[in-house]
């Protein structure tokens, strides 16, 4: 391979050093597997050596919820989640969670992939990170510090903070933000020389100090080593009378240790989550970033801010979405598919060249080329095989239905297994249920079900059967067979004129 000193950029463009030995030619990386040290670049897992501490212990009083802060859902997963994902595109050797309030509830949703750390009283930030001492204390490298409710923050801004605290060799590099409206936020305070020299918080600073613009966005970089040592001096000598993670960066100025501060590019990823109104700005933000990372990969949206799609979310190429279409969980849409208004799909795979019109698809696979709706409920536990039609109003429920079948009005088929072919009239109905048990219906290839027939499982209807318009059928149907089971027609001759509704003469 031929080697040359080239100038390097980040994936965002931000020149991050003078040269670096590449492939003749090249002037970028992939910065999730590489990062640049120096004039070097060396691979996040075998030569960066680090750490993460998430802060997820707060009960959140003002999201008036029994739900720990942390685990309110943005675009699909908890805000815990988001920032766990984040964190590890740093590649941490070891991640710490310190939880607190509703401990157990919080654990649940990381569990067996970080360890955990309990503040059983919340006495700031500053003692929330003490209580990953135990663990971290002998480690050697950088640590990352970051509150779990701040769902926005990207891993690629994660990157780019640890890559400049690294080339900086700084002691402590805090990730800050620019806003107009500053109120609320920490202060980073600076020298006339534009170095850190503290941060002040909104209850303790003075009115100069309250002016500046750039904030303190809660997350930070240390050396892990010194981070401890520091922590050791601290107090709570404050309007709070908590133990302020920010103080360490005066004592590492008193000390004669260098500080920096890294600015974020985008002010959104600064957002922390303190109630239900910031809540709905991060869905709003995320939502954003999720439908226009589709659109950018072929999807087509009438209406994006209309439109609601969950993180994991999968969706092929060429896919149309209209407005007010919703997209949940573990969702794949297959390629050239059509969503209309309202449709709602959660945790379902749906193949290519569906057509779903204003329905509803729940835990469901659907194969290529069915066209479901209007006014269909796909129900969990249901397989739909290539070319079924289900129509407006019908239902399916856990049942198995196979290809080219037709259900195109006002049905529900429940707990059935369906074979290719069939058709079913309007107004049929599966009996699945006798209040206390669900019981299956069988149906075989090439059956046709008339209109208005009631089949009461458990039942078995064979291959080119039918069923009579307006049948109840109780007992199981052979194969080639024509099942009827009404009572017989009787017309009674001239007895209309005697009845109320019959119009009278003259």
């Amino acid at each position: 391979m031929m080697l040359s000193n080239i100038p390097v950029c980040n994936r965002r463009g931000i020149f991050v050093c003078d040269s670096v030995l590449g492939e003749e030619g090249q002037g970028f990386i992939d910065p999730r597997k590489y990062a640049i040290i120096g004039a070097k670049i060396v691979d996040w897992k075998d030569n960066m050596t680090n750490y993460a501490i998430i802060l997820a212990a707060g009960k959140g009083t003002r999201m008036k919820s029994d739900l720990p802060k942390v685990l309110h859902k943005v675009a699909g997963i908890s805000m815990l989640e988001h920032v766990f994902r984040s964190v590890s595109a740093i590649s941490p050797e070891k991640i710490v969670t310190v939880v607190g309030h509703k401990a157990d509830m919080v654990e649940a949703v990381l569990a067996k992939q970080t360890e955990f750390v309990t503040q059983s009283e919340q006495l700031g930030t500053g003692h929330a990170v003490m209580m990953a001492e135990p663990l971290l204390q002998d480690c050697s490298g950088q640590t990352l510090v970051i509150a779990g409710d701040t769902p926005l923050i990207t891993g690629e801004s994660l990157r780019d903070l640890v890559e400049f605290h690294v080339n900086h060799k700084n002691v402590a590099t805090i990730l800050t933000a620019e806003t107009d409206n500053p109120f609320g936020y920490g202060r980073i305070v600076r020298n006339q020389h534009a170095e850190v020299t503290k941060i002040v918080e909104e209850k303790d600073a003075s009115d100069f100090e309250k002016q500046i613009k750039e904030i303190n966005t809660g997350t930070y970089i240390f050396d892990n080593e010194r981070l401890f040592e520091a922590l050791k001096n601290i107090n709570t000598n404050n309007a709070q009378g908590e133990y302020y993670i920010t103080d360490v960066i005066s004592i590492f100025r008193q000390a004669g240790e260098k500080v920096g501060a890294y600015l974020l590019r985008d002010f959104d990823e600064s957002l922390g989550v303190n109630d239900r109104v910031a809540l709905a700005k991060a869905e709003e933000v995320m939502r954003e970033r999720i439908n226009r990372a589709h659109m950018v990969n072929g999807v087509s949206f009438v209406n994006p801010a209309a439109t609601y799609i969950d993180i994991d979310v999968v969706i092929a190429p060429d896919v149309q979405i209209e407005a007010n279409v919703t997209l949940k969980g573990k969702t794949s849409i297959g390629a050239e598919s059509v969503l209309t208004n309202g449709s709602y799909i959660v945790d379902s795979e749906i193949g290519a060249r569906v057509v779903v019109t204003n329905s509803m698809i729940e835990e469901s696979y659907i194969a290529e080329a069915v066209t479901i709706g209007p006014y269909a409920h796909i129900r969990p536990g249901s397989q739909l095989a290539k070319d079924v039609h289900i129509g407006n109003f019908v239902e399916i429920k856990g049942s198995s239905i196979g290809e080219n079948t037709k259900a195109g009005h006002l049905t529900y088929i429940g707990n059935a297994e369906v074979g290719r072919d069939v058709n079913f009239g309007a107004g049929t109905i599966t009996v699945n249920y006798d209040g206390q048990k669900k019981y299956t219906t069988k149906i075989g290839n090439h059956v046709f079900v008339g209109s208005n027939s009631t089949l009461i499982a458990p039942l078995e209807i064979g291959d080119n059967g039918l069923t009579a318009a307006g049948s109840t059928i109780t007992k199981d149907v052979p194969e080639d067979a024509v099942a009827i089971g009404r009572s017989r027609q009787e017309n009674k001759e001239e007895y209309a004129k005697r009845l109320p509704h019959y119009p009278k003469k003259g």
